[in-house]
């Protein structure tokens, strides 16, 4: 039996593995509790039996290429020469190449390549778009050959991790998140912003801590006033594909919380950053935040949010605000905030 379904199911396939891709992509960037691992395990088996289908696809419209080559046909070569990019960097990334790419790691270049596929397979799609026929569908051949893909990708994913152990590559002590660690202590690790935030240095003296909102009694502390007495250790692990496990020191939020009042009815809390950043989590999460000063003892520097940045447990790096100076408990979650951190820092 031919393991390689009929060539409109194999077309709507790579459509569904493709859209499985970007959205696990997507929603596993806000993914850092252990309990999420599944989110990448999908990505990457989804990725593997890509592979398999784009060779079956490729092979079967080689000829088009050198016959009529039109703008359609070259933008399905780029869409192909894209996703095949996409494949080769994120499989790399994992068997360990660390490349210096002049401030991207090869999982950020896998992530904007994965972006731009999504316009390109729209394009496509208005061009080649076929529905299957109801025959395509029919049998237990069909039926046995995408049983045959899902323990294809099971096995490969299986196998790649196997290699990547074997081998003792850089890529052995990545996360579960496709992170890898980085050496030192204290503030010497990667000072990694989202997007434009790049604001100057904050005078301690000037500076000051705002908790408003749903609250019975509004507080406003001055860096002197912050009691860093709670110490946790905690992992920073960074969309662009690194982590840190460091001790972090601060002020817990559940306790501004207590001290400021928490109103019936308030279920989310927002950080703001002094560039205009913004990130909000729901109360009972946002209770076991810490608003950190030091790591490992060390106050933090400019680059790493002084005077306050936020620590939140299985988040991951972009969740954690820096330069803070606000904590607003809502009724409501801000919806806003998934614009403000694309256009923070902007004058």
């Amino acid at each position: 039996m031919r393991l390689e379904p009929r060539p409109r199911l194999v077309d709507w396939t790579i459509l569904v593995l493709v859209t499985l891709a970007v959205v696990t992509g997507v929603v596993s960037l806000a993914a850092g509790s252990a309990r999420e691992a599944w989110l990448f395990v999908l990505h990457g088996a989804g990725g593997l039996v890509l592979v398999v289908l784009l060779f079956w696809k490729l092979r079967r419209v080689r000829r088009r290429v050198t016959g009529r080559f039109d703008r359609t046909v070259a933008l399905s070569v780029l869409l192909a020469a894209v996703a095949l990019a996409a494949l080769a960097t994120g499989i790399a990334w994992v068997l360990g190449a660390d490349p210096d790419l002049r401030g991207w790691t090869l999982l950020t270049l896998h992530m904007a390549l994965g972006v731009l596929v999504v316009p390109l397979v729209l394009y496509h799609l208005t061009r080649r778009f076929r529905t299957p026929a109801r025959t395509d569908w029919e049998g237990r051949r069909t039926a046995l050959q995408y049983a045959g893909l899902v323990l294809v990708g099971a096995l490969a994913w299986r196998a790649q991790q196997a290699v990547v152990a074997a081998l003792d590559t850089a890529g052995a002590d990545r996360r579960f998140t496709g992170s890898k660690p980085r050496e030192g202590t204290g503030n010497r690790f990667p000072v990694t912003s989202w997007v434009l935030d790049d604001p100057d240095p904050i005078d301690a003296e000037a500076w000051r801590l705002h908790v408003s909102g749903a609250v019975e009694r509004p507080l406003t502390l001055g860096y002197g006033d912050l009691d860093a007495r709670d110490e946790r250790r905690e992992v920073l692990d960074c969309t662009s594909g690194w982590f840190v496990e460091r001790d972090w020191r601060g002020v817990p939020v559940g306790d501004l919380l207590d001290e400021a009042g928490v109103r019936e009815g308030a279920r989310w809390v927002t950080f703001h950053s002094v560039t205009g950043y913004r990130f909000g989590f729901p109360v009972d999460v946002a209770r076991d935040v810490l608003l950190a000063t030091h790591v490992d003892g060390e106050r933090l520097d400019h680059g790493h949010g002084f005077p306050l940045r936020v620590v939140a447990p299985g988040r991951r790096g972009f969740q954690w605000v820096k330069w803070v100076t606000a904590v607003e408990v809502r009724e409501t979650r801000d919806w806003g905030q998934w614009v403000a951190i694309f256009v923070s820092g902007l004058d």
